[in-house]
């Protein structure tokens, strides 16, 4: 990656001139990684040396990014995740009992990991970073130990055609950016129509995705970038990991339409290091444009010059926020940038940044072959287009879910086959880890962001967790607080401490079988304190899930806009 560095022109990133010019060596230590198993330190003597860059930095990233290893692995890694839909599904036990079978073997290593994507799996693990269901791993081990490592069993590219798919099989694909490209499909229509379809980004915010692209084509500025948020990495959310998996052509597609209207020459896929089966199909996607002309300095013989690249995340949830996702691709330490500016107008090496998630860019090419008016026609109860869903927790069928905009949890948990067992429903996540808990007298709720909004909660992610009748909600709402408490980037005093100090108190009273009547005042305190100073979505949400477990109405503003509905985290 390279850019050029330029003084600042926006108030707040004076400070950003001292940090390290690029480019980003992350690339570098993960292919590294990639090679050894981990990182010697031979290996960053040679590089620091190779590119001129003091050892001390590459140090400063190695120790922030949880992905990078400083010491020799095991034989066997077997990574088992704890977060919210895993717990749900035994991993706390079957934690346990995996490390009595193996505690003793000086071979393998066992691990603790914060959700891995694969939700409908759970309890989900990974062996050797080979994702599968942690019921598999047995033999997974054995293969590993005899060297033997096979195709990796949780991809799954299912052959049904999804709704907003416009292709049908065996059809020519790309045929909207080929017809952009030929001049047929101007920048200005393509925006018009984007308006009209009322299509928002769907990383959590909602920003106008028609006004988004706008922004980011009238910036003077020069070269402009557009990056694609695929580092979904929330307990309970794995739709954008199928739509890379199933709709590789759509996501890459979107993209390089957004590159021609704003005026962009170069992209980036930037993916959680998890993902790798799905990495795999994109950059054989990638491949394959370049193959066909699509991508180089002269598209179709267009004149255009248009590049793909893939990112690969050294990991961190933080990633997912848009500004500590640029400072990584910058590389540097993930830590979320005090805003405005906005991406639009400073982000990638100060220069205008377009910036949208998997989902998003997947919904574009079908929109501009059929028109804004059939977009909107798609929804239900007054809503505009399509909406994907990942479904979790205890249903019988997890997976991920294309339905009409403003379907219901209830639609949903039927499309899953049912709560399991047989069983009533004793509370929902509707937006994933991040919204508040919703009884189930809120089952009829539309999956929407503003009656969500008024319901408490939000649609954030898109992932619905549920939680059977007899789930003791304390102690899912304080596994949830955990995973921000271990995701904070620490970068700010009230999202580093007061998630460390409200889990410790709340770990507490749920180790000694204590419910919400024992929850001290402090909580709300800290609650109000992470929400209103911490720097970023994850501080001011972290605690959000425990109170709504607790009964108690945040009221006011605070109810009506949840933090990561606004636009400053939109992706």
């Amino acid at each position: 990656m390279t850019g050029l560095r330029v003084q600042p022109r926006y108030p707040g990133t004076e400070a950003r001139a001292g940090k390290f010019p690029g480019p980003s060596l992350i690339p570098a230590l993960t292919a590294i990684q990639r090679r050894c198993g981990w990182l010697p330190r031979e290996e960053l003597v040679t590089l620091a040396r190779d590119v001129r860059r003091p050892l001390y930095e590459l140090e400063g990233l190695i120790s922030f990014y949880p992905h990078f290893r400083t010491s020799p692995p095991k034989a066997v890694q077997l990574a088992v995740c704890h977060d919210l839909t895993c717990w749900l599904h035994g991993s706390d036990e079957r934690i346990a009992e995996t490390k009595a079978r193996y505690g003793d073997d000086v071979e393998i290593e066992i691990v603790e990991v914060s959700c891995l994507g694969r939700c409908d799996l759970a309890p989900a693990a990974a062996v050797d970073e080979r994702p599968l269901p942690l019921a598999r791993a047995d033999a997974a081990i054995a293969a590993a130990r005899a060297g033997e490592h096979g195709e990796p069993e949780a991809l799954r590219r299912d052959d049904e055609r999804r709704p907003n798919d416009p292709y049908e099989p065996g059809a020519e694909r790309y045929r909207l950016l080929r017809r952009a490209l030929a001049g047929e499909l101007r920048p200005e229509s393509i925006v018009a129509t984007l308006k009209d379809s009322g299509l928002r980004g769907m990383g959590g915010a909602g920003f106008p995705t028609g006004q988004k692209w706008e922004i980011v084509a009238g910036q003077e500025a020069q070269p402009k970038y557009t990056i694609c948020n695929a580092d979904e990495s929330e307990p309970g959310t794995f739709k954008d990991r199928q739509i890379l998996a199933e709709q590789p052509h759509l996501v890459l597609e979107g993209m390089l339409l957004a590159m021609l209207v704003t005026g962009s020459e170069e992209g980036w896929v930037f993916i959680r290091h998890e993902y790798g089966p799905e990495e795999a199909v994109l950059d054989a996607e990638i491949e394959r444009l370049r193959e066909e002309g699509i991508l180089g300095d002269d598209a179709l013989g267009s004149g255009r010059r248009l590049a793909l690249e893939i990112f690969t995340s050294p990991g961190g949830y933080i990633l997912g926020e848009e500004s500590a996702l640029l400072e990584c691709m910058e590389g540097h330490r993930g830590e979320p940038r005090n805003k405005p500016p906005f991406p639009g107008l400073y982000g990638l090496w100060g220069k205008p940044t377009l910036m949208n998630s998997v989902e998003t860019f997947a919904d574009v090419p079908i929109i501009l072959e059929r028109g804004a008016e059939w977009w909107k026609e798609q929804g239900v109860n007054g809503a505009e287009g399509l909406k994907f869903f990942a479904i979790s927790g205890h249903v019988e069928q997890p997976d991920v879910y294309c339905v009409r905009a403003r379907s219901t949890a209830r639609d949903l948990i039927e499309l899953a086959g049912g709560v399991t067992e047989g069983r009533e429903v004793g509370a929902i996540q509707p937006g994933g880890a991040s919204s508040n808990f919703l009884g189930p007298e809120h089952l009829d709720v539309p999956l929407d962001w503003k009656p969500l909004q008024e319901a408490g909660s939000m649609l954030g992610s898109g992932a619905v967790i549920v939680m059977a009748e007899g789930t003791n909600l304390l102690a899912a709402g304080t596994n949830v607080l955990r995973f921000f408490r271990n995701e904070s980037c620490g970068k700010c005093v009230p999202c580093r401490v007061g998630s460390h100090k409200a889990h410790a108190l709340l770990s507490d009273l749920v180790d000694q079988g204590k419910g919400v009547d024992d929850v001290p005042d402090e909580i709300t305190q800290l609650e109000e304190t992470l929400r209103l100073t911490s720097i970023c979505g994850l501080g001011q949400v972290a605690l959000g899930p425990v109170l709504s477990v607790l009964g108690i109405d945040r009221g006011g503003a605070a109810a009506r806009e949840h933090p990561k509905d606004r636009a400053d985290t939109e992706t």
